[in-house]
C-alpha cells in the first residue's frame, strides 16, 4: 500500500528532537532554505517558514550572512527525503541544499530555545491538546541504478551540468575549462569523486550524489564567504573571501582588505594611473615587500606581470595589467595551513577580475624612481643590505657605480625598481657598470669631460647622502684639488669635500656641467685616517677608458657648452640613481 505523508508528518517523522535551541549536534544534517545578508530580512523569513512548515533555525555565517535552515535531521536520507518532498511541494526553493552545519555560527532564530508560533486569537478558547501522531518512519530511498542515474542525469538543464563541473573543479576533480559536456574529462573526474567517497566509481552520478556533491560546494563557498564586491573607488569587480578578509581603507594606490578573525589571508587590490613604464617599476618595486617572498615564479609581459612568492611562512600571488593609461590588479596573500582552501579561491578571483571607470588617486610616488615610502604606504617592506649611487650614462640605462657597492650581492636594483646586472668591473679604479635587465630610457645621461680639469675650480657631487631614505639625490659642494693619488696614481682626482657613504658611486660634475669623475671615497690606510673632507674620484678619461675596453659607448660635453646652476641641479637629480645590494 503506498503511504502518502504531509508535510507536518513527514517533519514530525524525521526530524529529531533538537530542532529548536539546543546545541547542534556534531554530525546532524540540515536543509539549508536561503541565506539574507541583512539580519532584518532573515528574521522575517525566518519567521515565515516557521509559519508555514515548522522547524526552522537561523544561523550566523562566517560571511557575516544569516542562513535559514530546517532540522536537524539524524541521517543524509532524511534530510535528502524531506528536501525532495518540500521541493515537489514548492515550499522551499528549488536551490535548497543539505548542509553539515559546520559553517553555522550563533544561532539567531528561535530565541532562548522556544519555537516561534502564530500569536492566538483575542478572545479565543484554548486549542485543545493535539492527540499524538504516530507515523512509521519512511524507508530510505534505494540508490539509483546506473540505468537511472543516466535517465535522471539527461533531465538536467546547461546550468545544472555546468554546476557539478564547477563543484568537481572547485575539489580538484575536474580540471578543463567549464562547458557543460560531460566528456571524458568530466566523466573520469565524477569517477574520482565517487571512488574518494565510496561509490561504485560509474562516472555517472546518481541523483543523491549529484545533491551531495553541490552540498558540499556550497557548505565550503559558504565558509570561505566568496562574494563579489564592487570597489567604485578603485574601479575594480572582483570575487573575494569576506569570510576571511575585510575592506579597511583606500591608501593610493591600493585596497586594503586585512585579516578577518587571525584568518591569516588577505588581499591587495591595486588601482593607479601610469603607462608600461610604470608597471615594469611596479614589478620590481612589489618584489620589494615582505608579502612577496623571493622564492617563486615570475613572469613579465608586456601589458601584465604575474608574481608568486612563498616561503616557510607565507604565500602570495600578485596580478596586475596595464591597459588604457590604467594600471589594475590584485594581491592574495595567506599563510601555509591556508593552501587548500587559496588553490581554490583564486581561481575565482582571476575568474571574476574586471575593471570599469577610474583608478585610486595617484600617489606622489613614482615607480621608476626611490618612492617606496610613498607608493607602498601601509606595507611593510623589506631594506636592502645598503645602498650606493650610481648614474646613467648612455640612453638605455646603463649605469656607472663603484666596485665596492655592488660585491657580494645576490641582487642588485637600480632605484629598487629595475634588477640590473653586472656587465664589467676594475677594481682598481673601483668602478662597475651595471645593465638593468629591462633597457629604460632615463631623463639625462652623464657626459664627461675631455682633457684636464682645472685645479682649484668648484664641483659639484650629486648623491643619496642618506641611502634609501630620500627619493631624490642631495647635492655637495666642494673643490678640485688635485689630479693623481696619494702616491702618484694615475686616473684618480683628489677632492676636498665631505661626503657620506650613500654618495660614493655618484658622479662629480664641474662648474660646466660635464663630468669630472665618479666619487670612489676614501683609500684604505693601514694606521692611519685621512682628514674627512679629503676624497677622491676615478677621473672621467680612466672612466672613457675602460667603458670603450668594455665596449660600452660614452659621450663627451660638447665645447663651449655650458651648464647654468639651476639646470645642473634638475640635470644631477635626472641622470644619478640609488644602486642598491640585496641578499
Amino acid at each position: 500500500m503506498t503511504r502518502h505523508f504531509s508535510t507536518a508528518a513527514f517533519l514530525v517523522a524525521t526530524v529529531s528532537g533538537l530542532a529548536f535551541g539546543p546545541a547542534l549536534a556534531q554530525d546532524a544534517r540540515w536543509v539549508q532554505l536561503e541565506a539574507h545578508r541583512e539580519f532584518d530580512d532573515a528574521l522575517e523569513r525566518a519567521q515565515e517558514y516557521q509559519q508555514s512548515i515548522g522547524n526552522v533555525s537561523g544561523f550566523q555565517l562566517p560571511s557575516d550572512w544569516y542562513a535559514l535552515a530546517l532540522g536537524p535531521f539524524e541521517t543524509d536520507t532524511d534530510a535528502f527525503a524531506v528536501r525532495r518532498q518540500l521541493r515537489a511541494e514548492r515550499t522551499i526553493p528549488a536551490d535548497a541544499f543539505v548542509s553539515n552545519g559546520e559553517n553555522y555560527g550563533a544561532r539567531f532564530f528561535p530565541t532562548a530555545g522556544t519555537a516561534v508560533a502564530p500569536q492566538a486569537l483575542p478572545d479565543a478558547d484554548p486549542a485543545p491538546e493535539p492527540e499524538p501522531l504516530v507515523v512509521a518512519e519512511p524507508e530510505p530511498e534505494p540508490e539509483e541504478t546506473l540505468g537511472e542515474a543516466r535517465a535522471s542525469e539527461r533531465l538536467l538543464d546547461r546550468d545544472q551540468r555546468a554546476d557539478l563541473q564547477i563543484a568537481l573543479q572547485w575539489f580538484g576533480y575536474y580540471t578543463q575549462r567549464i562547458d557543460a559536456a560531460f566528456g571524458g574529462g568530466t566523466r573520469r573526474s565524477m569517477a574520482g569523486w565517487q571512488a574518494d567517497k565510496g561509490y561504485d566509481d560509474t562516472g555517472v552520478l546518481t541523483t543523491r550524489q549529484r545533491a551531495e556533491l553541490l552540498a558540499e560546494y556550497q557548505g565550503e563557498l559558504a565558509a570561505l564567504g566568496m562574494q563579489t564586491i564592487r570597489d567604485e573607488d578603485a574601479g575594480i569587480e572582483i570575487a573575494l573571501p569576506l569570510a576571511m578578509v575585510e575592506f579597511d581603507r583606500h591608501e593610493a594606490p591600493f585596497s586594503h582588505f586585512p585579516s578577518k578573525d587571525d584568518s591569516g589571508v588577505q588581499v591587495l587590490l591595486l588601482s593607479q594611473p601610469g603607462n608600461q613604464a610604470t608597471l615594469f617599476g611596479l614589478y620590481e618595486i612589489m618584489q620589494t615587500l615582505e608579502i612577496v617572498p623571493l622564492e617563486g615564479a615570475r613572469e613579465r609581459r608586456s601589458n601584465s606581470f604575474t608574481l608568486t612568492g612563498q616561503n616557510d611562512e607565507l604565500r602570495s600571488h600578485t596580478f596586475a595589467q596595464f591597459r588604457n593609461g590604467q594600471i589594475k590588479g590584485y594581491t592574495l596573500v595567506w599563510t601555509p595551513d591556508r593552501d587548500d582552501q587559496m588553490a581554490r579561491v583564486l581561481p575565482m578571483m582571476e575568474d571574476s577580475f574586471s575593471t570599469f571607470g577610474g583608478t585610486l588617486p595617484e600617489s606622489t610616488g613614482q615607480a621608476s624612481q626611490v618612492a617606496r615610502s610613498a607608493l607602498l604606504a601601509g606595507l611593510s617592506v623589506r631594506r636592502p643590505e645598503y645602498s650606493r649611487s650610481g648614474f646613467y650614462i648612455d640612453a638605455t640605462g646603463t649605469t656607472l657605480t663603484t666596485a665596492q657597492a655592488v660585491a657580494q650581492c645576490d641582487r642588485v636594483t637600480i632605484d629598487e625598481a629595475y634588477t640590473a646586472r653586472v656587465r664589467a668591473v676594475d677594481e682598481a679604479l673601483n668602478l662597475a657598470v651595471l645593465e638593468p635587465e629591462t633597457p629604460l630610457v632615463p631623463l639625462a645621461f652623464a657626459q664627461f669631460a675631455e682633457g684636464d680639469a682645472p685645479l682649484g675650480q668648484e664641483i659639484t657631487i650629486s648623491g643619496f647622502s642618506f641611502e634609501d631614505m630620500l627619493t631624490r639625490p642631495v647635492l655637495t659642494f666642494g673643490r678640485l684639488d688635485a689630479t693623481g693619488g696619494l702616491n702618484g696614481e694615475d686616473g684618480v682626482l683628489r677632492l676636498n669635500a665631505t661626503v657620506e657613504q650613500g654618495d660614493l658611486g655618484g658622479p662629480v660634475f664641474g662648474a660646466n656641467g660635464a663630468v669630472l669623475g665618479l666619487l670612489s671615497g676614501q683609500p684604505e690606510l693601514a694606521n692611519r685616517q685621512l682628514p674627512p673632507e679629503v676624497n677622491f674620484a676615478a677621473s672621467a678619461q680612466a672612466i672613457r677608458e675602460f667603458l670603450g675596453a668594455n665596449g660600452v659607448s660614452s659621450g663627451t660635453l660638447r665645447a663651449g657648452v655650458t651648464v647654468p646652476p639651476e639646470h645642473l641641479t634638475r640635470i644631477a637629480g635626472d641622470l644619478t640613481v640609488l644602486v642598491s645590494c640585496w641578499n
